[in-house]
């Protein structure tokens, strides 16, 4: 029998694509319940070590931000003795419920460099053959800057929004009790929040080679993009300024490098295209 040929991307029709994206869902999603499972055996570390870890006053950020303070002749206002607020659990489903979103949550993270290469595969087949060439270290830039962005959000995002909404009081005459899925839920927001915009390099660089954005509107838009990332530090972080800003600072230097990078591919472009007039 006849080997069945590879189709060619080009004709294949638009149910041809969306049968190809398809099976990539699917690999995808296979990839995420499988580590979810192994995430899901592994509950006293995941919840134990990682989870509760911001929790505790001696937890590594709290200890550097102290020194730092000290280091700097401010008081001792970063340094915690304690972060008095309980967790607890009000729904008969709600540790379980807490513990099957915590697994998913962390089989998506861990398989996210094989989610972007599933993504990639789908893409590269409608690239030009020096556009792949060009485009090889996609993966491998795309799952770095997400995982330093979701250890930002764990070390940096995480600690200082536990720290001040869990101590927070309106009142002597209130205890913090904290909801399981509240406490939960801050810490993944924070961390797939902050892995997903230390993505803003690689989205700059796929808009300014569909021709979408240039350097000088990025650089004309520079103020507004202040004000914006300023908007998402308060959102993303408790209401104060020292916490605010030193979340702001990273996004601020990932914008810069990301102007760079479109300054980058646009010269890229414009070499092709007059080396293309010559030709």
């Amino acid at each position: 029998m006849p080997k069945k040929t590879k189709a060619n991307p080009q004709e294949m029709s638009f149910l041809d694509h969306l049968e190809t994206l398809r099976w990539h869902l699917i690999r995808s999603i296979i990839a995420i319940i499988i580590i979810s499972g192994v995430a899901f055996l592994a509950k006293s570390f995941i919840f134990d070590v990682i989870l509760f870890g911001p929790k505790d006053p001696n937890f590594i950020t709290y200890r550097i931000l102290c020194n730092v303070s000290k280091s700097i002749g401010l008081d001792e206002s970063f340094c915690f003795t304690e972060i008095p607020f309980r967790i607890q659990s009000r729904t008969m489903a709600g540790q379980f419920s807490a513990h099957m979103w915590t697994a998913i949550t962390a089989g998506f993270i861990i398989a996210f460099p094989y989610i972007i290469y599933e993504l990639w595969k789908f893409i590269a087949p409608g690239l030009h053959s020096k556009e792949r060439k060009a485009s090889r270290g996609f993966i491998l830039v795309a799952s770095i800057l997400f995982f330093i962005g979701v250890l930002f959000g764990y070390y940096i995002v995480s600690p200082l929004s536990i720290n001040f909404l869990g101590s927070y009081q309106v009142s002597k005459e209130v205890f913090n009790d904290i909801d399981l899925s509240s406490y939960f839920g801050l810490i993944r927001a924070s961390v797939l929040a902050s892995g997903l915009i230390f993505e803003l390099p690689i989205l700059i660089y796929i808009l300014t080679k569909i021709g979408l954005v240039t350097p000088e509107t990025l650089r004309s838009y520079r103020k507004f993009a202040l004000v914006g990332i300023l908007i998402v530090s308060a959102i993303i972080t408790p209401p104060d300024i020292a916490s605010q800003i030193i979340v702001a600072i990273p996004v601020l230097i990932l914008y810069e490098i990301s102007i760079f990078i479109s300054k980058i591919v646009l010269k890229k472009q414009q070499k092709n295209e007059i080396k293309a007039q010559q030709s």
